[in-house]
């Protein structure tokens, strides 16, 4: 991989964005008066926060719209854009266009960031064990809307996270992520426990 890819202060990470998805406000009790104001709020905090040479991992469910106002939207943010498909991707998935803008699209993926001897899986679901969990290693998803408690060495990285966590409906970055889980207990699932 390039190392720009290891560059932790050009890191980014996402999920559940729901442009165009105007039933995602009464959903979530995101605070906006409708789908044009969410997604331009979205869009300008996402270029707020990530450089134009920034690493975005989005974790999933970028829209719930069609494949042209997709487009205009990815083609207005900052970054290169790696997805980990959710359950809401058809805009994006039918669509070259769509497609394009990403480096990648993938169902799940593990992360290694040498320099901070971290492993991250990344999935838009939440998982209660994820390769090497019991040796400290993270795991990023989306999907439940802040909705879960907090296990181990994990977190949802959706945007409604990022707003109770960080006061903005916006990706979280790298420091952020690592400040948090840093102070968690890792999780005490093993399932070498035990056995022969």
């Amino acid at each position: 991989m390039k190392k720009e890819m290891f560059e932790t202060s050009k890191m980014f990470f996402t999920s559940d964005t729901h442009w165009g998805h105007s039933n995602i406000i009464r959903f979530s009790n995101r605070p906006y008066r409708d789908v044009n104001h969410m997604n331009e709020e979205l869009i300008k905090n996402w270029n707020e926060t990530v450089p134009e040479d920034g690493i975005v991992y989005h974790l999933g469910d970028v829209s719930l719209t069609n494949q042209g106002t997709t487009k205009d939207i990815l083609d207005r943010l900052n970054g290169k854009i790696y997805l980990i498909c959710g359950n809401h991707e058809k805009s994006v998935l039918k669509s070259a266009g769509c497609k394009d803008r990403f480096e990648w699209i993938k169902e799940k993926f593990e992360l290694a960031v040498p320099s901070e001897n971290q492993l991250i899986t990344l999935c838009h679901y939440s998982h209660r064990v994820w390769n090497k969990s019991h040796h400290g290693k993270w795991h990023l998803y989306g999907h439940s809307h802040d909705s879960l408690s907090d296990w181990g060495k994990s977190i949802d990285c959706g945007v409604d996270t990022a707003y109770r966590l960080l006061g903005e409906y916006r990706p979280f970055k790298f420091e952020e992520i690592k400040d948090i889980l840093d102070k968690r207990v890792t999780s005490e699932v093993d399932h070498h426990v035990g056995r022969t």
